[in-house]
Protein backbone atom coordinates (compact mmCIF):
# COMPACT_ATOMS: atom_id res chain seq x y z
CA UNK A 1 0.00 0.00 0.00
CA UNK A 2 2.90 2.33 0.82
CA UNK A 3 4.42 1.72 -2.60
CA UNK A 4 1.11 2.43 -4.32
CA UNK A 5 0.51 5.62 -2.35
CA UNK A 6 4.07 6.75 -3.07
CA UNK A 7 3.61 6.13 -6.80
CA UNK A 8 0.31 8.02 -6.79
CA UNK A 9 1.87 10.96 -4.97
CA UNK A 10 4.84 10.95 -7.37
CA UNK A 11 2.53 10.90 -10.39
CA UNK A 12 0.40 13.71 -8.99
CA UNK A 13 3.53 15.72 -8.24
CA UNK A 14 4.81 15.30 -11.79
CA UNK A 15 1.50 16.20 -13.43
CA UNK A 16 1.03 19.24 -11.17
CA UNK A 17 4.54 20.51 -11.89
CA UNK A 18 4.11 20.10 -15.65
CA UNK A 19 0.68 21.76 -15.70
CA UNK A 20 1.93 24.74 -13.69
CA UNK A 21 5.06 25.16 -15.78
CA UNK A 22 3.53 24.41 -19.18
CA UNK A 23 0.01 25.80 -18.80
CA UNK A 24 0.37 27.51 -22.18
CA UNK A 25 1.20 24.21 -23.88
CA UNK A 26 -1.75 22.48 -22.23
CA UNK A 27 -4.22 25.21 -23.18
CA UNK A 28 -2.77 25.62 -26.68
CA UNK A 29 -2.91 21.92 -27.53
CA UNK A 30 -6.35 21.54 -25.94
CA UNK A 31 -7.68 24.51 -27.93
CA UNK A 32 -6.18 23.20 -31.18
CA UNK A 33 -7.69 19.74 -30.65
CA UNK A 34 -11.10 21.22 -29.80
CA UNK A 35 -11.11 23.55 -32.82
CA UNK A 36 -10.01 20.73 -35.12
CA UNK A 37 -12.82 18.47 -33.90
CA UNK A 38 -15.38 21.23 -34.46
CA UNK A 39 -14.13 22.67 -37.76
CA UNK A 40 -12.65 19.70 -39.63
CA UNK A 41 -15.92 17.73 -40.11
CA UNK A 42 -17.66 20.78 -41.61
CA UNK A 43 -14.67 21.59 -43.82
CA UNK A 44 -14.33 18.00 -45.04
CA UNK A 45 -18.04 17.56 -45.71
CA UNK A 46 -18.06 20.89 -47.56
CA UNK A 47 -15.29 19.56 -49.80
CA UNK A 48 -16.54 16.03 -50.46
CA UNK A 49 -20.32 16.62 -50.41
CA UNK A 50 -21.60 20.18 -50.68
CA UNK A 51 -20.47 23.50 -49.15
CA UNK A 52 -22.13 24.33 -45.85
CA UNK A 53 -24.78 27.03 -46.18
CA UNK A 54 -26.43 27.05 -42.76
CA UNK A 55 -25.33 27.22 -39.12
CA UNK A 56 -27.34 27.91 -36.01
CA UNK A 57 -27.45 27.37 -32.28
CA UNK A 58 -30.42 25.50 -30.88
CA UNK A 59 -33.12 28.18 -30.32
CA UNK A 60 -34.38 26.17 -27.35
CA UNK A 61 -31.22 27.01 -25.38
CA UNK A 62 -32.75 30.33 -24.30
CA UNK A 63 -35.28 28.27 -22.33
CA UNK A 64 -32.56 26.24 -20.59
CA UNK A 65 -32.54 28.26 -17.30
CA UNK A 66 -36.33 27.89 -17.00
CA UNK A 67 -36.11 24.15 -17.67
CA UNK A 68 -33.38 23.65 -15.07
CA UNK A 69 -35.49 25.51 -12.51
CA UNK A 70 -38.70 23.64 -13.38
CA UNK A 71 -40.32 20.94 -11.23
CA UNK A 72 -39.33 18.14 -13.61
CA UNK A 73 -37.67 15.15 -11.85
CA UNK A 74 -33.89 15.40 -11.70
CA UNK A 75 -33.50 12.08 -13.53
CA UNK A 76 -35.64 13.38 -16.41
CA UNK A 77 -33.61 16.59 -16.59
CA UNK A 78 -30.30 14.71 -16.66
CA UNK A 79 -31.57 12.31 -19.31
CA UNK A 80 -32.79 15.17 -21.51
CA UNK A 81 -29.75 17.40 -21.05
CA UNK A 82 -27.30 14.54 -21.67
CA UNK A 83 -28.51 14.35 -25.28
CA UNK A 84 -29.24 18.04 -25.86
CA UNK A 85 -28.26 19.44 -29.25
CA UNK A 86 -26.21 22.64 -28.93
CA UNK A 87 -25.74 23.69 -32.57
CA UNK A 88 -25.59 22.30 -36.06
CA UNK A 89 -24.29 23.11 -39.53
CA UNK A 90 -25.80 21.78 -42.73
CA UNK A 91 -25.93 22.01 -46.50
CA UNK A 92 -29.11 21.90 -48.55
CA UNK A 93 -29.33 19.59 -51.55
CA UNK A 94 -31.83 19.27 -54.36
CA UNK A 95 -34.08 17.02 -52.25
CA UNK A 96 -33.64 18.52 -48.80
CA UNK A 97 -30.69 18.49 -46.43
CA UNK A 98 -27.65 16.93 -48.08
CA UNK A 99 -25.69 16.63 -44.84
CA UNK A 100 -25.68 17.99 -41.32
CA UNK A 101 -23.05 18.11 -38.59
CA UNK A 102 -24.53 18.08 -35.10
CA UNK A 103 -22.85 19.46 -31.98
CA UNK A 104 -24.57 17.93 -28.97
CA UNK A 105 -23.68 17.37 -25.33
CA UNK A 106 -22.00 13.97 -25.93
CA UNK A 107 -19.92 15.56 -28.71
CA UNK A 108 -18.86 18.45 -26.45
CA UNK A 109 -17.99 16.05 -23.62
CA UNK A 110 -15.91 13.85 -25.93
CA UNK A 111 -14.09 16.84 -27.42
CA UNK A 112 -13.31 18.34 -24.00
CA UNK A 113 -12.08 15.01 -22.65
CA UNK A 114 -9.89 14.41 -25.70
CA UNK A 115 -8.56 17.97 -25.68
CA UNK A 116 -7.62 17.90 -21.98
CA UNK A 117 -5.93 14.49 -22.22
CA UNK A 118 -3.87 15.54 -25.23
CA UNK A 119 -3.08 18.90 -23.64
CA UNK A 120 -1.86 17.23 -20.45
CA UNK A 121 0.22 14.74 -22.43
CA UNK A 122 2.08 17.38 -24.41
CA UNK A 123 2.50 19.59 -21.34
CA UNK A 124 4.21 16.66 -19.60
CA UNK A 125 6.24 15.88 -22.71
CA UNK A 126 7.42 19.48 -23.04
CA UNK A 127 8.24 19.75 -19.34
CA UNK A 128 10.11 16.43 -19.26
CA UNK A 129 12.05 17.26 -22.42
CA UNK A 130 13.57 20.33 -20.76
CA UNK A 131 14.42 18.69 -17.47
CA UNK A 132 18.18 18.60 -16.81
CA UNK A 133 19.79 15.31 -17.70
CA UNK A 134 21.50 15.32 -14.29
CA UNK A 135 18.21 15.00 -12.45
CA UNK A 136 17.13 11.84 -14.21
CA UNK A 137 18.47 10.70 -17.53
CA UNK A 138 15.41 8.58 -18.21
CA UNK A 139 13.02 11.51 -18.21
CA UNK A 140 14.77 13.57 -20.86
CA UNK A 141 15.86 10.50 -22.76
CA UNK A 142 12.28 9.28 -23.10
CA UNK A 143 11.00 12.66 -24.29
CA UNK A 144 11.78 12.22 -27.98
CA UNK A 145 10.04 8.83 -28.46
CA UNK A 146 7.21 9.98 -26.20
CA UNK A 147 6.70 13.07 -28.36
CA UNK A 148 6.70 11.01 -31.55
CA UNK A 149 4.24 8.56 -30.01
CA UNK A 150 1.99 11.44 -28.97
CA UNK A 151 1.95 12.95 -32.46
CA UNK A 152 1.21 9.58 -34.11
CA UNK A 153 -1.50 8.69 -31.60
CA UNK A 154 -2.97 12.17 -31.87
CA UNK A 155 -3.15 12.02 -35.66
CA UNK A 156 -4.80 8.60 -35.51
CA UNK A 157 -7.20 9.63 -32.77
CA UNK A 158 -8.32 12.81 -34.50
CA UNK A 159 -8.96 11.06 -37.82
CA UNK A 160 -10.98 8.20 -36.31
CA UNK A 161 -12.89 10.35 -33.81
CA UNK A 162 -16.68 10.00 -34.20
CA UNK A 163 -18.81 12.83 -35.61
CA UNK A 164 -22.57 13.18 -35.07
CA UNK A 165 -24.17 13.57 -38.48
CA UNK A 166 -27.45 13.76 -40.35
CA UNK A 167 -28.08 12.83 -43.97
CA UNK A 168 -24.83 10.88 -44.44
CA UNK A 169 -26.19 7.34 -44.14
CA UNK A 170 -25.18 6.88 -40.49
CA UNK A 171 -25.74 8.92 -37.31
CA UNK A 172 -22.05 8.70 -36.37
CA UNK A 173 -18.99 8.45 -38.61
CA UNK A 174 -15.25 8.74 -38.01
CA UNK A 175 -13.56 11.87 -39.34
CA UNK A 176 -11.79 9.90 -42.06
CA UNK A 177 -15.06 8.20 -43.01
CA UNK A 178 -16.66 11.49 -44.06
CA UNK A 179 -14.97 11.15 -47.43
CA UNK A 180 -16.83 7.88 -48.06
CA UNK A 181 -20.39 8.84 -47.19
CA UNK A 182 -21.69 7.28 -50.40
CA UNK A 183 -20.89 3.75 -49.24
CA UNK A 184 -23.63 1.21 -48.34
CA UNK A 185 -25.34 1.58 -44.98
CA UNK A 186 -23.79 -1.60 -43.57
CA UNK A 187 -20.28 -0.33 -44.29
CA UNK A 188 -21.04 3.04 -42.74
CA UNK A 189 -22.45 1.30 -39.66
CA UNK A 190 -19.22 -0.67 -39.36
CA UNK A 191 -17.27 2.58 -39.67
CA UNK A 192 -19.36 4.05 -36.84
CA UNK A 193 -18.72 1.08 -34.53
CA UNK A 194 -15.00 1.05 -35.24
CA UNK A 195 -14.87 4.80 -34.70
CA UNK A 196 -16.37 4.56 -31.21
CA UNK A 197 -14.04 1.72 -30.23
CA UNK A 198 -10.94 3.37 -31.70
CA UNK A 199 -11.70 6.72 -30.10
CA UNK A 200 -12.19 5.12 -26.67
CA UNK A 201 -8.93 3.18 -27.04
CA UNK A 202 -6.99 6.29 -28.07
CA UNK A 203 -8.27 8.29 -25.09
CA UNK A 204 -7.53 5.38 -22.74
CA UNK A 205 -4.00 4.94 -24.12
CA UNK A 206 -3.28 8.65 -23.89
CA UNK A 207 -4.61 8.73 -20.32
CA UNK A 208 -2.27 5.86 -19.41
CA UNK A 209 0.57 7.74 -21.12
CA UNK A 210 -0.24 10.85 -19.05
CA UNK A 211 -0.04 8.79 -15.86
CA UNK A 212 3.24 7.19 -16.97
CA UNK A 213 4.82 10.51 -17.93
CA UNK A 214 3.56 12.05 -14.71
CA UNK A 215 5.25 9.28 -12.75
CA UNK A 216 8.50 9.69 -14.69
CA UNK A 217 8.52 13.46 -14.33
CA UNK A 218 7.47 13.28 -10.69
CA UNK A 219 10.49 11.14 -9.82
CA UNK A 220 12.75 14.08 -10.72
CA UNK A 221 10.73 16.61 -8.73
CA UNK A 222 11.76 17.53 -5.17
CA UNK A 223 9.63 15.96 -2.48
CA UNK A 224 7.48 18.38 -0.48
CA UNK A 225 8.89 19.26 2.90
Amino acid sequence: MTTASTAIAQTRRGISAAVRSRAGVLLGVAAAVAVFNLVAPVALLSLVRRPADFFTFNPWLRRLPDYIGSDQPLSAKLDFLSHLTIAWASADGTEGIDWGFIIDVPTIARILCTALVFGAYFALWSYGRHQPMTTQAGVSGAARPAGLLGVMTGAFGLTVGPCSLAGCGAPVLPMVGLAFTGLPGGTLSLFATLSRISSALVIALMAVAVIWLGWRVGSAEPHPA
